[in-house]
């Protein structure tokens, strides 16, 4: 998914990101040059991972795959935080180690890996890079109803996000009997991942996570990648596998994912969590998809049919009026923090 994945904790926003509380009284000010470079970053990098896995899982084993993608970047993240905050940098307490891992398997594991997989296979039965982004754009509506489900009560206007959501995912997965018809199977697949993924972006606001954003990553990439290796040689993807089959832009698009997708556009979100608005970082949400079906169409030739222009259409108008209208508690309302992602 989206990638990324960066790990939800300090008050996740209704998205699952690190939420207002990660910035709260620590926002700087900063030049609106570098935010909206920042906020670019984002933008792209985020939308470009849905293309970038598709290419991926041309000639590499999908989990497999998926698996070396978060392993790399958390060996990375951890050698970096090691050598600029010294031999303390990663200590945490077994609960919050147990708390991380768990975020990771649900956000990596779950959420990524079955984005990953749906991704995969002949024309037809993948589900292509664009569709894959709609779909994963209703993680903010599955968070809503998670919270609704434990006593939250979110604003009518946010239920009323909920419900033009939905209307758009079942319109963009209706089977319509056309060449373009969305894989039915693969977009199931994208649909429980994405459930996935909003179950540990809600878990992460509500238990004992590493307080700091990029250890909890750390721990979250290194569980989520060790899973995906397990399940990877238990589907018996690495039987036969022979890495010089591996094409080049298959190899170029997993280090594109490694380097752009789980490390540059993370650092780049946390940096505006700390000094932009929230309601400005949270528009990602509704951005990173329409990045995803313009780059699928313009560089790998995916179809835009009206179907697809019309379900993502409602599914992005949904997303966005959730996130317009869910707005930061005051501190005293926060929960006590504890931060993704994709």
């Amino acid at each position: 998914m989206s990638s990324p994945p960066p790990s939800a904790s300090p008050s996740t926003d209704s998205a699952g990101r690190p939420g207002p509380s990660a910035a709260a009284g620590g926002r700087s000010a900063a030049a609106p040059a570098l935010i909206w470079t920042a906020l670019l970053l984002v933008y792209v990098l985020w939308g470009s991972t849905y293309l970038g896995i598709r290419i991926a899982v041309e000639s590499m084993p999908p989990l497999a795959s998926a698996a070396a993608r978060f392993a790399a970047a958390g060996v990375v993240l951890a050698l970096v935080l090691r050598l600029r905050r010294g031999p303390g940098a990663l200590r945490v307490d077994r609960r919050q180690l147990a708390s991380a891992a768990v975020v990771g398997v649900l956000l990596l594991a779950g959420g990524n890996g079955l984005v990953v997989l749906a991704e995969s296979g002949p024309p037809g039965v993948a589900v292509p890079s664009g569709i894959a982004a709609l779909l994963v754009a209703t993680v903010p509506l599955l968070v809503v109803l998670l919270r609704s489900a434990t006593g939250d009560r979110p604003r009518l206007w946010t239920l009323a996000g909920v419900s033009l959501g939905f209307v758009g995912l079942v319109l963009l997965v209706l089977p319509s009997g056309g060449t373009g018809a969305v894989p039915l199977a693969g977009a199931l697949t994208v649909v429980v991942g994405a459930a996935s993924w909003s179950v540990g972006s809600f878990l992460s606001g509500r238990i004992r996570m590493p307080t700091d954003p990029f250890v909890a990553t750390v721990y979250e990439m290194f569980a989520g990648a060790a899973v995906l290796a397990v399940l990877a040689v238990g589907r018996g993807e690495l039987r036969g596998f022979d890495p010089g089959t591996v094409t080049t832009r298959s190899w170029l698009a997993l280090g594109y994912l490694m380097v752009a997708g789980s490390l540059v556009a993370f650092t780049a979100y946390v940096w505006l969590l700390h000094h932009a608005p929230i309601s400005l970082v949270a528009t990602y949400a509704y951005v990173n998809p329409a990045v995803a079906v313009a780059l699928g169409a313009l560089l790998v030739a995916e179809p835009i049919t009206a179907q697809v222009l019309l379900g993502g259409a409602v599914i992005v108008a949904g997303v966005a009026l959730v996130v317009s209208t869910e707005r930061p508690r005051r501190p005293a309302e926060q929960a006590t923090p504890e931060p993704a992602r994709r």
